[in-house]
């Protein structure tokens, strides 16, 4: 299990939890971030912001919110 920063470009992982305060994790879940859901990270250049793909949606988050999503990452 690791933060979604830490995915590369193109890579997969299956969401285990959120972490972080209620309004965050609120936040997040509005936007499809829930247990269970397959992220496939889009853009990730190690600084900015990180674009994924979540429930046919892509989003953009910031770092600090993207380190209170934990993964299971995809076996490749």
């Amino acid at each position: 299990m690791v933060a979604l920063t830490t995915l590369s470009a193109g890579q997969t992982g299956l969401i285990h939890s959120l972490q972080g305060g209620h309004r965050l994790i609120s936040r997040l879940a509005s936007l499809g971030f829930t247990p269970g859901a397959p992220v496939v990270v889009t853009r990730n250049y190690g600084h900015g912001p990180i674009i994924v793909a979540v429930r046919g949606t892509q989003v953009a988050l910031g770092r600090g919110e993207a380190t209170h999503i934990l993964v299971y990452p995809a076996e490749a």
